[in-house]
């Protein structure tokens, strides 16, 4: 006997029915709305997932291609760099504007007390002099103090204690080369009997060693124009640089101390001149 179809076998045999609701109108709008926007979400899937592949198969693409490259230099050496260095000096001679020497005491005494007394004495002297001819106290610098016993050695028995001896020295600076002779005329007016060797220096010494510089870097650029030209390669890029000074430093005077304890009289200083000396060294690639 044939069946007749219910209303609720229609419902569930309809695909676009088949959500168990009724037949109401808001409810099928809202079904239709689900339906179209799981569409949409699976087409920007697919979509991203297309443009990652593109992606993928673009950066397998390189890898192979850089591979390949690879592979055609294998057992070759790479190219190498072409260079030039070239060397230059310049020299700038300057007058002294700054002398330095020291001065000192050394003072013997029975007792370490009756040493470092004596000595005191004899170098606060020594520094107000040094006042008094314009020397600051920032130029004055305590080198060197020390305090040690003094022995004799009879030829039987053993050493005997005689004494101590104080030694205090002092490092000046001189800024007025005019009064350097006077500061080593107060050896002998003093008593003096520690002077160390009379130098000169430069104080800004900075200002020359940046002429020196300049002056042996146009040496080297005119060097390599000139053999660029030469050689018929043209100049790209500097690849390295280096400097060091060079030359003649503060000059000297050595064995003053015995003079100045033997006259007052204040020797003649000259200082004459120093050389600074600056030399350079360019690596430059060229094609």
């Amino acid at each position: 006997m044939p069946v007749k179809k219910t209303s609720s076998t229609m419902r569930s045999s309809s695909p676009e029915l088949a959500h168990d609701c009724c037949f109401e109108q808001s409810c099928s709008e809202s079904w239709i709305h689900k339906v179209t926007a799981g569409e949409f979400a699976r087409k920007i899937f697919l979509a991203l997932a297309g443009i990652l592949l593109a992606y993928l198969i673009v950066w397998v693409g390189t890898l192979i291609r850089n591979n390949i490259e690879r592979f055609e230099y294998i057992g070759q050496a790479e190219k190498p760099i072409k260079t030039i260095t070239l060397e230059a000096q310049a020299k700038v001679t300057a007058t002294p504007d700054i002398a330095m020497t020291s001065l000192g005491v050394i003072s013997q005494g029975a007792t370490v007390s009756e040493a470092q007394q004596k000595n005191t004495e004899a170098m606060n002297n020594a520094i107000q002099k040094l006042a008094e001819l314009g020397i600051e106290k920032k130029d004055i610098q305590t080198s060197n103090y020390s305090v040690s016993p003094r022995y004799t050695y009879p030829p039987e028995g053993e050493r005997q204690l005689t004494g101590y001896e104080v030694s205090n020295t002092v490092t000046v600076k001189i800024r007025d080369l005019a009064k350097a002779n006077q500061v080593l005329a107060l050896a002998g007016e003093l008593g003096l009997n520690n002077v160390g060797g009379l130098s000169f220096t430069i104080d800004d010494r900075d200002v020359y060693m940046a002429e020196a510089r300049d002056e042996a870097l146009r040496k080297v650029y005119e060097k390599a124009n000139h053999l660029a030209k030469k050689l018929g390669v043209s100049i790209t890029e500097i690849v390295s640089y280096n400097e060091y000074e060079g030359g003649n430093g503060p000059y000297p005077l050595y064995g003053m101390g015995d003079m100045m304890m033997k006259t007052e009289a204040a020797p003649q200083i000259e200082p004459g001149t120093n050389d600074v000396v600056m030399n350079v060294s360019v690596t430059f690639e060229i094609e």
